[in-house]
């Protein structure tokens, strides 16, 4: 949960949709689309590393909205995330990261334990950037 109320869900919404959960959490991003759009390529960087995909599908429902993007060549992994938030009927706003992946290349084999941590902590940062944060204090 992050919030309660229809203008955190549009707010979530809008920075799900612009790759900012991506950008918060601290990687670089290079677009096709400014929003996620099904064909539309991103090139996210994490350091040295570098991960492509494509949209596969977005989702755009009055209490959810949400896309997923699938890996393609050069991508340590093979696989799809799905990045989300929903508005439920009590109010609460939440967010959805679901992936499945598998290595793509020997070095992510072998360093398949760092990979897990790496992509736990990635995900830790998604959450924090879609979290509100408070206003500063004005004197």
């Amino acid at each position: 949960m992050i919030g309660t109320g229809r203008d955190v869900f549009e707010r979530a919404a809008e920075q799900v949709m612009r790759w900012e959960v991506q950008r918060g959490a601290g990687l670089a991003v290079t677009a096709e689309a400014a929003v996620a759009e099904p064909g539309s390529s991103v090139v996210v960087r994490l350091g040295p590393l570098k991960a492509v995909a494509r949209v596969v599908y977005t989702v755009d429902e009055p209490d959810r909205r949400g896309f997923a993007y699938g890996t393609l060549r050069g991508h340590p992994e093979a696989g799809e995330e799905y990045f989300g938030v929903r508005h439920d009927p009590d109010g609460t706003v939440a967010v959805e990261i679901v992936a499945f992946s598998r290595p793509a290349t020997w070095w992510s084999r072998l360093g398949a334990p760092v990979a897990a941590m790496v992509q736990d902590r990635i995900t830790e940062r998604y959450l924090a950037a879609l979290r509100p944060h408070p206003a500063p204090a004005t004197e």
